[in-house]
């Protein structure tokens, strides 16, 4: 059905918006503005109206806030446009920054390299008592840290390498594993790993971080910047 043949059907809301999505197809939004489509479609209508059941005001003012909320869509929508490609910008100098920074992410792994390691953890809430667990590549605990009472929130600690014997642990790739109480009611908690940022990429208008061996984190992923 072409726009004019909509024009004479018996409602004339809906013909209106038919021809008004019909001319959008077709025009370009850069030349035509919506009111100009709509008064031109407005002005066709009239012409072919029923002169035994004209339009009434009723119905003029219908169609005018109709034109009304979708010039309001329009401007929301390249409003919302300009903000998030404002926001991806943004994200991308932030991303970039970390180039080269050391980041605390989620995960288990802890580098002992130097008689040192650096790991983190992440309480859903305050606890009374914290206690992380290390464990060498073959699951066998050789350390354990009271950590005491802990605020929510994510931190860093660090492993100076020694065992609960005093001796030095060899480096290499240990892992760890927490727990945490108030009361006698567990605490959610989350082990997180350290590592380095090397690069950054944009894909899909979102940004994703290079962690070196740990692999690639979005934005929201990063924990604490070392």
């Amino acid at each position: 059905m072409t726009a004019t043949a909509a024009i004479g059907t018996s409602n004339p809301s809906q013909a209106i918006l038919a021809s008004l999505n019909v001319a959008r197809e077709k025009a370009d939004a850069k030349d035509i503005s919506p009111q100009d489509r709509f008064l031109k479609l407005l002005v066709t209508q009239l012409k072919n109206q029923d002169p035994l059941n004209p339009m009434d005001n009723a119905q003029m003012t219908s169609q005018m806030a109709q034109i009304s909320t979708v010039e309001g869509i329009d401007k929301l929508n390249a409003t919302l446009k300009m903000i998030l490609e404002g926001s991806n910008e943004n994200q991308a100098m932030q991303a970039a920054a970390l180039v080269g920074h050391g980041v605390l992410v989620p995960g288990s792994g802890l580098a002992l390299s130097g008689g040192m390691a650096v790991g983190g953890i992440e309480l859903d809430e305050p606890a009374d008592r914290v206690t992380v667990t290390i464990k060498d590549a073959s699951g066998i605990a050789v350390r354990t840290l009271e950590l005491g009472g802990l605020e929510a929130g994510s931190r860093a600690i660090a492993w100076d390498g020694k065992t609960d014997g005093g001796a030095q642990a060899a480096d290499g790739a240990y892992s760890i594993s927490v727990s945490a109480q108030r009361g006698e009611a567990k605490v959610g908690a989350r082990t997180l790993e350290m590592g380095m940022v090397s690069s950054i990429a944009r894909t899909n208008d979102s940004i994703s971080l290079n962690v070196g061996a740990l692999g690639v984190f979005r934005m929201s992923d990063i924990r604490q910047i070392l």
